[in-house]
């Protein structure tokens, strides 16, 4: 069985702007926390996740996640078949795990997340 996509996140420069729109269109319920807004899709079967307003490149990107077991051997092997590097692995704070950003051949962002364990 692959890896699900667990979490999505939508990169913007104005939060405020972005939650308000989305929130109307989708009908979608948000959280504001702290630089982040968390979404709650409420749809059956759906998946959940965030806006954010970085304060730098890249501003405006829609990225998913992927939970795997371990980071570094996923992004190693995202850099054998021709993608790369973006973001190593990082920890969430408050002991939610730990992610990485990778980028595709074509240049996509797709995170990895691994829930409740350390960068490595």
């Amino acid at each position: 069985m692959g890896n699900p996509v667990v979490h999505f996140e939508i990169g913007c420069r104005d939060r405020a702007v972005t939650q308000k729109f989305y929130a109307d269109l989708f009908d979608w319920d948000m959280e504001a926390q702290g630089p982040t807004a968390s979404i709650q899709t409420g749809g059956e079967g759906g998946i959940d996740g965030h806006i954010t307003s970085l304060g730098h490149e890249p501003h405006s990107y829609v990225t998913f996640y992927v939970v795997v077991d371990e980071l570094q051997p996923y992004l190693d092997k995202a850099v054998e078949k021709g993608g790369k590097v973006l973001i190593p692995p990082t920890e969430i704070p408050g002991d939610e795990g730990a992610f990485a950003w990778l980028g595709d051949p074509d240049g996509n962002i797709v995170g990895l997340w691994v829930p409740g364990a350390p960068a490595e």
